[in-house]
């Protein structure tokens, strides 16, 4: 996924797509760590998302006090839910 237009903000309300979702087993346990490592996040912090779940949001750009970013894509991480969280453990469990 890329940006149409890198210089341009997400366009939100727009319908074609503008941002991509991660389920996050742990939210804020990421947004420390990733924190931790430079990861720039959107204003708002964490909070209640449209679905009900908890929210963030990965900046597109990085800036000099956290210099990693969504290179130019919107990020969405999501708080899993448990049955989510339960589901994707049994699935890497499973012999490759």
């Amino acid at each position: 996924m890329q940006p149409l237009d890198p210089d341009r903000k997400p366009a939100v309300h727009a319908t074609p797509l503008n941002h991509i979702g991660l389920w996050v087993d742990d939210l804020p346990k990421a947004v420390e760590w990733l924190s931790a490592r430079g990861l720039r996040f959107a204003p708002g912090g964490i909070r209640r998302g449209a679905a009900g779940f908890d929210i963030c949001f990965v900046h597109p750009k990085g800036n000099e006090e956290f210099p990693v970013g969504g290179e130019g894509v919107l990020i969405e991480l999501v708080q899993a839910p448990p049955e989510v969280v339960k589901a994707f453990g049994a699935l890497a469990a499973l012999p490759h």
